[in-house]
């Protein structure tokens, strides 16, 4: 059986990558650019940094920073608005997640027109929006190098998995000097987040061979990087190696698909705004521990690639240690349960059915080792409060 590979069609990789942004323009025929982005981008001087770049290339680019984080319906219709007025020819995403999800969205609303739920799972888009070049200043997301974005519908707080490869950037401007004045906070969900990909992407049901390799070397980066970049945000190795950690992992969930923690993960986001990595941050211990039965060979490989086994431990044994070091990254990152979010636990308990349905609706779950039911998705929300 073969696999189809979906990548940008250029990836400019390591070090001052972002500064290639003009000559990436010219390679690909755009001169009217829009940056969308978050205020706190502008706040930093980055998107100025390109604007000032293009400028030298005379190249004029305006700015969209009305993105939020969590995207939602109404955040995205304004940047479409923006888009089809100033008549551009392709986007640069740049941020976080949230801006580059964002971006994705808008790109395809504004050049095929409908509302974001038209574009939701299960259909598969395949219409190329405007092109988008994906410039990440976090390590965390990968989504400078998948076919997926997720907006929020906040009519039914629903935060919708929409997919195909019309949600692809056509370039990736990976530079790991700009996750350099990210704080702890962001750094550890972002980072949790990055393994999380990897390792649901090993373990999924959709795995290949070439998603195994990029999600075990992704795992090689983030394992033994992750607390470096969260203690100490100036160590550039530890950035570097995070920051092509998460475009591995992106790569590799991008092309074998997540599973059951971000199944779950995306309600409780949706219904009480956890950050994303973070809802993936309460729930990995816990998935992790009800699917290992069904792959424990695959979990062990995990644990080999993070440094916590050995190869002489056998997969029980490894898997022991994968579960300990999940608690304790978690404890060591400072995640907080739900409860110490700030989440009342009968508001949570209320809806955990409605977040199970919704899990299992946006398909992840499916790619689980273990498939669960609806009942079994409840069992684990109520288990994060024991």
């Amino acid at each position: 059986m073969s696999t189809q590979v979906i990548l940008p069609r250029i990836m400019q990789i390591g070090e001052d990558a972002a500064l290639q942004i003009p000559n990436i323009l010219v390679s690909l025929g755009c001169n009217r650019p829009l940056i969308i982005t978050d205020k706190m981008m502008v706040a930093l001087g980055y998107a100025g940094r390109i604007q000032i770049s293009l400028g030298a290339h005379n190249i004029s680019a305006h700015i969209f920073d009305d993105t939020v984080p969590e995207p939602t319906v109404k955040s995205i219709q304004a940047g479409v608005e923006k888009a089809q007025e100033g008549n551009y020819d392709c986007i640069i995403a740049l941020g976080g997640g949230s801006p580059i999800d964002s971006a994705k969205a808008i790109a395809i609303l504004a050049k095929h027109g409908g509302v974001m739920q038209d574009y939701r799972f299960p259909r598969m888009v395949i219409e190329q929006g405007l092109p988008v070049i994906a410039v990440p200043t976090t390590a965390g997301t990968g989504s400078e190098v998948t076919r997926f974005t997720i907006i929020t519908d906040e009519t039914t707080d629903e935060k919708m998995l929409c997919v195909g490869i019309g949600f692809m950037p056509v370039a990736a401007l990976v530079d790991y000097k700009l996750t350099i004045s990210l704080p702890p906070r962001i750094t550890a969900d972002t980072g949790i987040d990055a393994l999380t990909h990897a390792i649901e992407a090993y373990v999924s049901k959709k795995a290949n061979p070439y998603s195994d390799s990029q999600a075990i070397a992704a795992i090689k980066l983030i394992g033994p990087n992750l607390r470096k970049a969260y203690h100490n945000g100036e160590d550039q190795n530890a950035r570097e190696a995070m920051m092509l950690g998460s475009t591995l992992a992106g790569v590799a969930f991008s092309n074998a698909s997540v599973a059951l923690v971000h199944g779950m993960s995306r309600p409780i986001g949706a219904f009480f705004h956890v950050p994303h990595g973070l809802s993936n941050a309460m729930l990995l211990p816990s998935v992790t521990a009800y699917s290992i039965p069904a792959a424990p060979t695959r979990y062990a490989d995990c644990a080999r690639a993070m440094g916590i086994a050995t190869e002489q431990d056998n997969n029980e044994v490894a898997n022991q240690k994968l579960l300990i070091e999940l608690h304790a990254l978690n404890d060591e990152l400072a995640v907080p349960t739900p409860q110490q979010f700030g989440i009342k636990r009968d508001e949570f308990f209320e809806v955990c059915q409605t977040m199970a349905e919704q899990a299992l609706a946006s398909g992840s779950p499916a790619n689980n080792p273990i498939e669960p039911s609806i009942s079994d998705m409840v069992a684990i929300y109520q288990g994060l409060w024991d």
